[in-house]
């Protein structure tokens, strides 16, 4: 059940020789979800062996070049691989206007619909689920109107304890109830125990119903896993906990420390301001991106992250961070 975050791009608006436009690709047990599409996306894709046709839903932040200009070629790319069923993607509302225009100028042949959903919220919301994974968006502050994504596996379906099973001889409609999250609550009468004679054995119960609580006799079988995209940001008080406890979180840190007026005056984040945004979320872990061109060799803005938030990784073109699945025993 894998959870891995694939970074094809990390450059801002500025491409350079060994840096692609903003994009990530999100794999959730094998569904992809691509994150913003750069420049180059369809090459970076397959570079990184992440089929074009398996490509589940696009998830676009704002409406900045370096975030959109790879989707005339992704959309072309699978029109001719012969793509048949639709690509939804997530963006606000201008958009729309933008793929419009596409399918109108490029969009003769298409056997698939690319559909648009508007993105369009003041406050995290769920925009988008699946059977294991939910997505909502946040706004983030920025020139224009931009959000983030938080990625999220579903709680799993309870485990019932295996002693408690054997214990009270739970029928399948009472595991079913337990799995559920419903308390099991049995009429006054006879109860099973475990018998090393025999397996079990009937005793009589009090005259007081007897309750199975789902604390007790259940467990969570792994802790659902989580990822969420800050793009293009200015520092504000709220994005910390809207990020909580995640994770892995993506923030962009576009600007070193020292440069504090230029991401301020282009809404964007230093170093330093994208390590305090990941320590006051308690994130497990940071990885960087959407690093300014001034820059060839961005090494140091590892160092001035881990300075405030050890656990810190820079981001680059090609990179897969995997997720692990924690499991719970039966205890």
């Amino acid at each position: 059940m894998n959870f891995t975050l694939n970074i094809l791009g990390t450059a801002s608006a500025l491409p350079t020789v060994n840096r692609y436009p903003s994009a990530q690709v999100l794999d959730v047990r094998g569904r992809l979800f691509l994150i913003d599409c750069g420049e180059g996306v369809q090459i970076q894709m397959r570079r990184s062996r992440l089929s074009l046709l398996k490509l589940d839903t696009i998830f676009i932040t704002h409406l900045h070049g370096d975030h959109i200009f790879g989707i005339f070629g992704l959309l072309s790319t699978m029109s001719m691989l012969g793509r048949k069923s639709p690509l939804h993607i997530y963006a606000p509302e201008a958009f729309g206007v933008v793929l419009d225009h596409f399918m109108d100028s490029f969009g003769d042949g298409f056997k698939f619909e690319p559909v648009h959903h508007v993105v369009a919220v003041d406050k995290p919301e769920k925009v988008f689920e699946t059977k294991n994974v939910e997505v909502l968006a946040f706004p983030l502050k920025h020139r224009i109107e931009t959000y983030g994504y938080l990625f999220r596996e579903k709680m799993p379906v309870l485990n019932v304890r295996k002693e408690s099973v054997a214990r009270y001889g739970l029928t399948l409609a009472e595991i079913a109830r337990l799995k559920r999250g419903e308390d099991v609550v049995r009429a006054p009468g006879p109860l099973c125990e475990p018998s090393a004679e025999n397996g079990f054995v009937q005793y009589s119960g009090t005259d007081e119903p007897l309750l199975l609580g789902r604390e007790e006799h259940t467990y969570i079988p792994y802790g659902p896993r989580s990822f969420a995209y800050c793009s293009d940001t200015a520092p504000f008080p709220e994005l910390a906990s809207w990020v909580k406890g995640v994770d892995l979180l993506y923030h962009e840190t576009s600007f070193p420390k020292g440069m504090e007026d230029i991401a301020k005056a282009t809404f964007h984040s230093t170093t330093e301001q994208a390590a305090r945004c990941a320590l006051e979320a308690g994130v497990k872990k940071l990885v960087l991106g959407h690093y300014s061109s001034r820059f060839g060799d961005v090494a140091f803005y590892l160092d001035e992250v881990r300075e405030i938030f050890p656990e810190a990784l820079l981001g680059r073109e090609g990179l897969k961070i995997e997720i692990p699945l924690v499991k719970f025993n039966d205890v």
